[in-house]
């Protein structure tokens, strides 16, 4: 999907940041409603009609929850009702997929739902769940990121935060989080997804930050729809005038915090900008797939120096590689990636290089095939682009095609990473090329940038050097 200048330029700089890890998300409730939760109106609609007021006149809900609690002396029906709502039984969204795909280490949200963690426990991520000041004393082992909940959880609903009064006091009772979210708002880029702006909370951090930083803010985005006619809350030329206007205003007033408005026409919009994001970024991971028992024609020596360099080129672009330590390739796989880390280890990281042995016993209730199955599948996932070289093993004392290799494409393929079969080097790698060779526009988005350096790779008559320059030219693409 194309996307306007704005918008481009955001994602590739979140991509930046995302590969660098000073990528963030707040999620407000219009990432958790699409699932099936309410929004606040929903939630209050009981609430205002118990005080005798329309809800559909009010739009101080805070304000609206406080007088419950006056008229009431207790928030029992409340809190009844965020039980109520945010412990259905919901699905997430693709918008709570991606985000738990992408290498995010923390999310603030007002949200009350487990939704997003949830999400990323399914993406067997170590999850780190902060509500609670004495919560953010502790450092749950081995997490992946952690989620910080400022209003509460839905299971303890007597302390979520809700009434004009918490509000007005949060910056006493919950001073921690408030700390927190400064220092990660001068630290990290922030993406705001479904979220109105209209928090006391964040609108308290924001304007202490735009007084302490005004010349050095660091910049974050959020996504705004605009009005069209026609809608419900633009339903004639007269009220959708002043609806943008009010909009341009409020775009304008967010500069002074650092936010830059992404605007989007329909909210479906976010989830393929998204999956664009995870989409570059996993294109800066490149998967190598082969085995090897014989090297034919090449020396051994010669194509082992040529896996070597493969993997040194990977890293020298900046780039990730995954690997699952296959027979006669995985040890070059190492040695090249860690050979360039060690020569320049303030620019080059150990990070860059995941290995991924395959398991060599049955376990949990699986058979050996299945699991491997299972982590292939895995693997390749955090993959955007796969090299195939070779592919060949020894069976029944004859040299074949290894078929995990012609696997490992397959899954590639489904997932729709780029496919960069080694043809000269033989075997598996000759298969898959001429696989793709019969339909390259089945296999690659645009082949015509593609393809003819695959084409190339498949020369029978290319020595290892110049292929090795062919597959740093397609490195660069990926780089840029």
């Amino acid at each position: 999907m194309k996307f306007n200048a704005e918008i481009e330029i955001f994602i590739n700089d979140f991509v930046k940041d995302l590969n660098s890890g000073t990528a963030s998300l707040f999620a407000g409730a219009g990432l958790s409603i699409p699932a099936g939760f309410v929004n606040w109106k929903n939630l209050m609609t009981e609430i205002a009609t118990d005080l005798g007021l329309n809800i559909d006149k009010e739009s101080d809900l805070v304000s609206m929850a406080q007088f419950h609690v006056n008229e009431n002396r207790n928030r029992t029906k409340i809190n009844r009702k965020i039980l109520e709502e945010f412990t259905e039984d919901v699905r997430e969204t693709d918008n709570h997929r991606i985000v738990a795909r992408l290498p995010i280490s923390s999310i603030w949200t007002t949200n009350y739902d487990k939704l997003l963690e949830n999400t990323f426990q399914k993406e067997y991520k170590v999850v780190d769940v902060k509500y609670t000041n004495e919560q953010l004393l502790t450092t749950k082992p081995k997490r992946d990121l952690v989620i910080y909940k400022m209003h509460g959880d839905v299971n303890h609903p007597n302390s979520a935060i809700l009434t004009k009064e918490q509000y007005e006091q949060y910056h006493q009772t919950h001073e921690p989080f408030i700390n927190a979210l400064s220092g990660e708002l001068t630290t990290k880029t922030f993406l705001f997804i479904g979220f109105s702006f209209t928090d006391p909370n964040l609108d308290y951090v924001l304007s202490r930050l735009n007084f302490r930083f005004r010349e050095n803010q660091r910049q974050h985005y959020c996504f705004v729809k605009t009005p069209i006619l026609g809608e419900k809350d633009s339903p004639d030329q007269a009220t959708l005038d002043y609806n943008l206007k009010k909009q341009s205003l409020i775009i304008n007033d967010l500069k002074r915090y650092g936010i830059k408005c992404l605007k989007i026409e329909s909210y479906s919009i976010i989830t393929d900008i998204l999956k664009e994001i995870e989409n570059r970024y996993k294109k800066k991971t490149i998967f190598i797939s082969g085995s090897a028992e014989t090297y034919d024609p090449f020396l051994k020596e010669d194509a082992l120096g040529f896996v070597h360099n493969i993997s040194k080129l990977i890293i020298q672009n900046d780039l990730r590689i995954v690997n699952g330590f296959g027979w006669g390739v995985g040890s070059s796989v190492i040695n090249g990636a860690l050979e360039a880390i060690y020569s320049n280890p303030k620019r080059y990281s150990e990070s860059q290089l995941i290995l991924k042995p395959f398991p060599q016993f049955e376990s949990g209730g699986k058979k050996l095939d299945e699991l491997w199955e299972d982590y292939r599948q895995k693997m390749i996932a955090q993959c955007g682009v796969s090299i195939i070289v070779f592919g060949n093993k020894m069976k029944d004392g004859k040299i074949v095609e290894a078929k995990g290799v012609i696997r490992e494409f397959e899954i590639s393929a489904k997932q729709g990473n780029i496919c960069i079969p080694v043809g000269l080097t033989g075997f598996a790698s000759k298969t898959i090329y001429e696989t793709i060779k019969a339909s390259p526009e089945s296999f690659y988005e645009t082949p015509n940038e593609i393809f003819p350096f695959v084409e190339k790779l498949n020369d029978g008559k290319l020595t290892l050097n110049n292929a090795e320059k062919i597959i740093n030219d397609i490195l660069k693409i990926f780089k840029n």
